[in-house]
């Protein structure tokens, strides 16, 4: 698996006339060769491969690193660059992960290899994890499937009184007692007002009866992760919760039911879109309706007006419209599902239903 994988890096490598690619994200370097640790850097070449890190992890990357040469630098994985012959000679062009690498690490790379061109690329490895194999499809089957027991467990504990703060650190508890390595990103828990945050991070403000809630949340398991949301109502919901909910709700079911493969991601936005339009929310639904999963928690295909990405049987995304009204409150419902040739499977299965806790 891990061979293909960095084989398909090195047929990329060679089409863009490169010598090399330096990676130093950790998420790409996972998806590539293994290594589920916090520190190191991968090179691959057009016939090889050297992953480096330091002596704490060497007896974590014989374990876990496949398919690259396992280098124990002295210093750092930086330091080492100038040490690996492969890195020094005339006219060489390597590239690196624009998007990850800061600018102190290239002066760094640069100062330890003077004759190297280094050239940015985007989704150099991104790309390649964009259509899942059946086992990368269980990874995150049973990270989606942490996620609901988790969102089943806070039910009973959502009331009156409890600070957004403590429900997410119940629901991070329920996470990883179920078997999540760690949560997939920042939790959001968002209440009453504060629901029509759409990133509303976990605040000291305490939920109050009549409240909207929102919970968004991931798991990881095995690198893979979930992402899933839903909005809850704690006590009786008016007509006013229960019509944005049902427009919601309405829009994302028409949206699922629109994804297959062969078709264009902005067309799937589109039809949750013009729903929640109808109704005049349109300019309240300000964000994409979703975004590719997998080892990376946003990644291609994306899901919105300006999509220029076609599904791909394989390919497992989000959908996730919302509609948020300042000073109000807001309503965001989302689901991971895998596209297939005929449709798509939902992968998450918490209920959609409104919920009044």
């Amino acid at each position: 698996m891990y061979k293909q994988r960095i084989k398909k890096v090195q047929e990329h490598i060679k089409k863009e006339n490169l010598d090399g690619l330096i990676i130093t994200r950790l998420i790409s370097i996972r998806y590539l060769c293994g290594f589920s640790g916090s520190s190191g850097l991968l090179i691959v070449r057009p016939n090889s491969a050297n992953f480096i890190t330091d002596f704490r992890y060497k007896e974590q990357s014989k374990k876990e690193v496949k398919g690259a040469k396992v280098i124990i630098s002295k210093a750092d994985s930086i330091a080492e660059l100038k040490e690996l012959k492969q890195l020094h000679g005339k006219n060489l062009r390597y590239g690196y992960e624009s998007d990850y690498l800061t600018c102190r690490d290239m002066q760094r790379i640069l100062s330890g290899l003077g004759n190297v061109l280094l050239l940015p690329t985007i989704d150099a490895v991104e790309q390649f994890s964009m259509v899942k194999d059946n086992s990368e499809i269980a990874m995150i089957q049973k990270a989606a499937e942490i996620t609901d027991l988790a969102f089943e467990r806070m039910l009973g504990y959502i009331g009156p009184g409890i600070k957004e703060s403590e429900v997410r650190a119940e629901l991070e508890y329920q996470l990883m007692s179920l078997g999540s390595e760690k949560p997939a990103f920042d939790t959001i828990v968002a209440s009453g007002y504060r629901s029509a945050l759409p990133h509303g991070v976990a605040s000291d403000k305490k939920i109050q009866k009549g409240d909207f809630v929102t919970l968004d949340f991931g798991a990881q398991y095995n690198g893979y992760v979930s992402d899933l949301t839903r909005t809850v109502v704690v006590g009786k919901a008016t007509s006013r919760q229960k019509k944005i909910y049902d427009i919601v709700l309405k829009a994302q079911l028409l949206a699922i039911n629109k994804v297959k493969d062969g078709v264009e991601g902005k067309m799937v936005d589109k039809i949750a879109r013009d729903y929640i339009k109808k109704f005049g929310f349109d300019k309240y639904f300000g964000h994409g309706l979703g975004h590719g999963i997998g080892v990376y928690v946003h990644s291609k295909p994306s899901l919105g007006p300006r999509s220029q990405d076609i599904l791909r049987r394989g390919n497992v995304v989000t959908i996730e419209p919302g509609i948020y009204l300042p000073g109000w409150g807001g309503v965001r419902i989302e689901d991971d599902v895998v596209v297939t040739t005929t449709g798509c499977r939902v992968l998450t299965k918490a209920p959609k239903k409104m919920l009044e806790l």
